[in-house]
């Protein structure tokens, strides 16, 4: 991606990337972190327990969201098994510049958080023990898992400046690669997402979204 890219410091401290072609950022600017447990953990991991789970990341991105879940699922004692999507990898420069290490008091987990991004793509990567990541550098659109994946945190740029990736299409595909039960979760609620995530098939609904955002989706197929 050749837009032009800077590091910004969100309202709870932490940093994220913004896209400053877009006004976009890779994560809120009310809060990186923030966001990302609220969404992501609160509403999607925490809903598994004692278990041999798969995780789906559209937007591997800063690889904030699959940090985070590496450090999570060990208190719920999950094993992970954990694929991110990403077209447009950041550099290690930039991952050095966000510092999630020092911000989640974890600087014990440094090496592991730089595994995750000096890491191959296009294969499996034991991190540890109990976590295992698969990056694939592709397009969204290109997703084509059927009955894999537990839970999908779909976290793409918002709907403003990338509307094709909040499509029918791309929810299908989302609802196939999901096991029955499985769960999206999304920092998103326009009103056109929750009606293609339901025109799918997804049983949709709305929480209470993260500092800054009144609502967010979470669907399930059942």
């Amino acid at each position: 991606m050749s837009l032009k890219r800077k590091i910004i410091t969100t309202g709870d401290g932490s940093k994220t990337i913004q896209i400053e072609d877009w006004d976009e950022q890779y994560h809120s600017k009310h809060g990186a972190i923030q966001e990302a447990y609220h969404v992501f953990i609160e509403h999607g991991l925490r809903l598994f327990k004692n278990s041999h789970i798969h995780i789906l990341e559209i937007g591997f991105g800063t690889g904030l969201n699959a940090f985070i879940t590496l450090l999570e699922a060990k208190k719920q004692q999950l094993i992970v098994d954990y694929v991110g999507v990403e077209a447009y990898p950041v550099s290690m420069d930039e991952v050095k510049e966000l510092d999630y290490c020092e911000q989640l008091n974890a600087n014990g987990h440094q090496q592991v958080f730089d595994t995750m991004h000096s890491s191959l793509w296009e294969g499996q990567v034991s991190i540890s023990n109990d976590f295992s990541l698969f990056k694939q550098k592709k397009d969204f659109r290109e997703v084509n898992e059927v009955d894999l994946f537990n839970l999908i945190y779909f976290d793409a740029f918002g709907a403003r400046v990338q509307p094709e990736l909040w499509t029918e299409e791309i929810f299908e595909k989302m609802f196939k690669a999901l096991k029955k039960d499985g769960v999206l979760v999304t920092y998103a609620a326009k009103g056109s997402v929750r009606r293609a995530m339901q025109a799918v098939g997804f049983t949709v609904e709305r929480l209470p979204g993260p500092p800054g955002k009144r609502e967010m989706l979470r669907g399930m197929k059942i």
